[in-house]
């Protein structure tokens, strides 16, 4: 049998072997540890002589440790195996790595199976293997190494609460380690002290790994058994072993291990005063300011040799001191925090905290982040308290805190923005700068009179040292003063604008103000060239548009600087700034109207369109290293925003009508031209003319959007509808853009496109667009538009219906056949694919969507006008089978609200005991033959689920078609229902008696709640 295992094992790990008795080797050794003679074999041959091989061995082992989890070895079993493991141990064996911790791995199983019974001694008989006489210093170190992996797996196995575990396996290990307290932990620590003793400065691994096992023990083991003098003075010494700069890499790797060490000893869970205690004698302040004059720390700290893990592990422990301080203040209950102890260690702590807050490592800075955030959300609790001690000292370690926050959101010397290769840094800053604000947020709320002048002083020196200067300060010095400046204005917006009748709305409004002044009246946004700066400067302008508004004298200015700025060439600038440059004039549109004529002529070289050909190389957003180039899509995307802008700009109220058409003949002229030269090779097929026209369409219905936001539904004051004369004017562009579609409507760029404008083109054509429908339609859905085309322009057929209501009737009586017959079509495609099936879903809740759409607008009649009777029929069919889906059972709830909504438009008055009164001829039958089967045919379907809560919702809505169906025909429902329904499903007399009188008299809510337990029962 050992020679069969053997065979396999050796089968199984070689590469060259047939994949067939491959399969066969692994299966034989996955049903090895569960015969009751595997463990046996594999014992055997890993203890054999001559040894075998390696992968022989270790395989042996690993079968050995499945079996005795599996519980497949008895008592005496357990026994046998611990007597042979321990006589192996007992002699001097030179193992590999990997075999001792596969070894280790099989003695910690042995401990979790035999300790509370069979092997009491565990620990001091494994331990007992290392106090043989005559082994050297190697093999000592290599056994009471090898003692200290099995306690760092039996941690793991029993101790670690990150690891998942099932009720049975917790109690399991929560009962060994009560074992382990009550007989041999003691011991086990004495061991540990006696280990960190004996074997400091003669190998430093040992040390490593007892320190190690002592960090993972001590959240399950009394920490006085551990914070010991001895252990103490040890970590003491080893965090600071030398302050010379010659130190060992033994010497720092192992200093290491002790402050993660003394951290985790630090985070054993215990009362707040017990932890101050232990803080203290553990003499932590001591390790830390050792710690932080170390070289690595110190002298090193400017130079490229900087211990950044170090200083990483320093910046941890004094993160978790200073959590476990301010958690420890007791504030529950309606006391706060008076523990004189307290305070006074924490602002021991305070500077080194803002030590590693400073360091100009981020991830160093990072990890004392979240004791500075308890500290603040400490004291803006206690802040109001009067004569609170804790209160007063805050107070004055709120200036150094301040001062560092705002020292830290600089960009430091060595950084180099908008670079390709600093993006990743960039953006980390950035994730940086965000968290910080969080913490300057905390501070205001704490002390704004304190922060307010804060930036207000950064921001206000700053601008007088570029006045001064002459414009020689540096942009990182001027970006944090903008970005400080663009937060604080945050500040000011609290009470829901900068002003308040025409004064600044709080005292922050009113500094922010004075600064925004300051700012428009430096020459900042052109005299500093630098893209960071003219980016903060902008994004400062745009957010805070409200000063302009209250302040127009400065507009002026502020234009004439964006217009600059749009033509900056880095791209980061000119990406940006396009877009920014839109989102000022938009939101001061009505106070520019003067500038409209001078803004064609500045923008006039950046508004010519010329389409580029992506070679797929940059699609993925990689620039330039000199920074000037992009994606041609990004590009074209941000050119978009000019013409929303110059949209903007010409249609503002105070120029005149006549003004507006001309400067609209004035744009659209040349990409009129520019369409008509590239429409005949686009027909022609050429892949640049077909993109050409593409562009050329989108900056179209783009600068319709920008002279007009208005909606035909829009009944705001603050949106007016564009006046008759711009309407007119851009009739042409409608056309144009129709003539192009009806060309090129094989094409899904040129139709993307033609949506898009036709969207925008309704804000300023109005009911102009109406008589062009039917081309829209026409050029919208070719016979190439896939089913998301089709559910995309029913939205916008949405739009227009609910826009126009009764306008548009003779329009939508005219197209509603042809146009359903399409959506038809679409919906009987069978779908290929998840994509497809994706898209079909959402064709059907769109086709759905319209329906409701055009019943809500008071234009039901459309649907059953003679001009598309014939198309009714096949919307009602649509509707049920919609209604019996339970494959898609929102889309089932959907069509029921549908048919309700058909029975409130065409089903007359309420009538119950009377004649129903429809007002669609006929349709009150229609109801009762067409629509009430249909509330029984979804849950009579064997998948429908009454207890799933989608089901529950489709269900809630059968049921409220029922009620209404009864309100609106009476008794005829309910004789139809009994008669025809009721009874063809098997129902007794009583049952149906009970359901009529339920319909008949419930409310509609007890209603929806019986039909829902009447499915539940018919189901059970």
């Amino acid at each position: 049998m050992e020679e069969q295992v053997e065979n396999a094992i050796s089968i199984a790990s070689d590469v060259t072997s047939d994949q067939n008795i491959k399969a066969q080797a692994f299966e034989f050794l996955h049903r090895l540890p569960s015969d009751p003679q595997g463990w046996e074999i594999c014992l055997s041959l890993f203890m054999r002589e001559p040894r075998a091989s390696e992968i022989t061995r270790h395989t042996s082992l690993e079968v050995i440790s499945n079996a005795i989890q599996r519980g497949v070895l008895q008592s005496q079993s357990l026994v046998t195996l611990r007597d042979n493991l321990m006589a192996y141990m007992a002699e001097s064996k030179a193992d590999s790595t990997s075999i001792r911790n596969k070894l280790a791995q099989a003695f910690m199983y042995l401990y979790i199976s035999s300790y509370s019974v069979e092997w009491p001694s565990f620990f001091h008989d494994l331990l007992g293997t290392s106090d043989h006489p005559g082994l050297s210093q190697e093999e000592s170190s290599l056994r009471i190494r090898f003692y200290l992996q099995v306690l760092k797996q039996i941690h793991d196995e029993i101790g670690d609460i990150f690891v998942l575990r099932t009720p049975e396996e917790t109690k399991r290990a929560n009962e060994l380690k009560d074992l382990v307290r009550e007989r041999d932990i003691e011991t086990i620590t004495h061991t540990w002290q006696s280990i960190l003793t004996q074997w400091k400065g003669r190998d430093h691994k040992v040390i490593d790994q007892c320190l190690d096992v002592i960090q993972r023990w001590v959240a399950w083991t009394d920490v006085s058994l551990i914070a010991t003098d001895t252990l103490r003075n040890l970590l003491l010494e080893l965090v600071n072993p030398s302050l010379s700069l010659s130190q060992t890499i033994e010497a720092a790797e192992m200093r290491e291990s002790a402050i993660e060490c003394l951290t985790q000893i630090l985070n054993k869970k215990m009362p707040p005063s017990a932890k101050l205690e232990l803080i203290k004698y553990l003499r932590v302040q001591e390790a830390l300011s050792q710690l932080v004059r170390s070289p690595g720390l110190s002298e090193l700290r400017a130079t490229s040799n900087y211990d950044t893990d170090l200083a990483e592990h320093v910046a941890r422990l004094a993160n978790n001191v200073v959590c476990d301080i301010v958690g420890g203040m007791d504030y529950s209950s309606g006391r706060y925090p008076t523990n004189p102890e307290a305070i006074d260690q924490l602002k021991s702590f305070l500077p080194f905290v803002l030590r590693f807050f400073s360091d100009d490592y981020d991830e160093i800075c990072s990890t004392v982040i979240p004791c500075l955030t308890e500290l603040l959300a400490l004291a803006r609790r206690v802040a109001k308290i009067p004569n609170n001690r804790f209160s007063i000292e805050s107070s004055a370690m709120l200036p150094p805190i301040l001062d560092a926050i705002v020292e830290k959101m600089k960009y430091d010397e060595t950084s180099s923005w908008g670079n390709e290769d600093a993006q990743t840094d960039e953006a980390e800053f950035q994730e940086l700068r965000k968290r910080l604000h969080v913490l300057q947020q905390a501070v205001y709320s704490v002390n704004e009179r304190l922060v307010m002048d804060k930036i207000s002083n950064i921001v206000l020196t700053t601008f007088d040292s570029f006045q001064s200067q002459n414009g020689d300060v540096d942009w990182r010095t001027l970006d944090l003063a903008l970005y400080e400046m663009y937060s604080f204005g945050e500040l000011g917006l609290k009470n829901g604008g900068l002003y308040t009748k025409n004064k600044p709305a709080s005292p922050a409004a009113e500094l922010f103000v004075g600064m925004m002044s300051r700012l428009l009246e430096s020459n900042i946004a052109f005299a500093c060239p630098h893209p960071a700066v003219q980016l903060q400067y902008m994004e400062v302008c745009v957010r805070y548009y409200q000063f302009f508004e209250a302040n127009a004298q400065f507009i002026s200015g502020a234009l004439e600087n964006f217009v600059r700025l749009v033509h900056v060439n880095h791209v980061k600038v000119r990406t940006r700034s396009w877009y920014l440059f839109m989102r000022f004039v938009k939101n001061l549109r009505h106070h520019i109207g003067n500038f409209a004529e001078v803004a064609i002529g500045f923008l006039d070289d950046l508004l010519p369109i010329k389409a580029e050909i992506s070679d797929g190389s940059s699609e993925d957003g990689d620039v330039s290293s000199e920074g000037n180039q992009q994606p041609p899509s990004t590009k074209f995307d941000s050119q978009l925003y000019l013409y929303e802008a110059i949209g903007c700009i010409c249609s503002a109220r105070t120029v005149p009508a006549e003004s507006q058409v001309l400067y609209i003949t004035t744009l659209i002229s040349p990409l009129f031209s520019d369409l008509e030269i590239h429409l005949e090779p686009a027909k022609a097929g050429e892949e640049r003319a077909v993109l050409q026209i593409h562009h050329l369409i989108m900056a179209l219905g783009t600068l319709a959007r920008g002279f007009s936001d208005w909606t035909p539904a829009n009944t705001s004051s603050t949106s007016q509808p564009p006046t008759r004369e711009v309407s007119e004017g851009f009739v042409q562009t409608s056309e144009a853009i129709l003539v192009a579609l009806e060309a090129l409507n094989s094409s899904p760029q040129i139709r993307e496109a033609a949506r898009f404008a036709f969207s925008r083109l309704m804000g300023v054509l109005g009911s102009r667009i109406l008589p062009q429908l039917p081309r829209w339609i026409d050029g919208l859905l070719s016979q190439t538009s896939n089913k998301d085309e089709m559910a995309l322009f029913m939205r916008l057929l949405d739009q227009v219906v609910h826009g126009f209501k009764l306008e548009i009737y003779d329009v939508l009586n005219a197209l509603l056949t042809p146009f359903l017959q399409r959506v038809f079509s679409g919906m009987a495609d069978p779908a290929c694919g998840t994509d497809d099936e994706i898209q079909l879903a959402e064709l059907k809740r769109e086709f759905l969507s319209f329906l409701l759409v055009v019943l809500n607008n008071q234009l039901g009649a459309v649907l059953v006008s003679e001009a598309n009777q014939s198309a009714f029929g096949g919307v009602i069919s649509t509707i049920e089978q919609l209604a019996k889906d339970i494959n898609d059972l929102p889309t089932a709830k959907l069509a029921f609200t549908v048919l309700i909504r058909m029975v409130n438009t065409w089903g007359g008055p309420d009538v119950r005991t009377e004649t129903p009164r429809p007002k669609l001829a006929g349709f009150d039958r229609f109801m009762i033959e067409r629509f009430s089967p249909i509330c029984w045919a979804l849950p009579a379907q064997p998948a429908f689920d009454p207890n799933d809560a989608q089901c529950k919702q489709a269900l809630g809505e059968a049921a409220a078609l029922q009620k209404l169906i009864y309100w609106k025909t009476g008794k005829e429902y309910l004789g139809w229902l009994r008669d025809n329904e009721l009874r063809g499903m098997g129902m007794d007399e009583t049952r149906m008696a009970k359901h009529l009188e339920v319909l008949r008299h419930s409310t509609l809510t007890t209603f929806k709640e019986y039909f829902q337990k009447l499915v539940q029962e018919s189901k059970r």
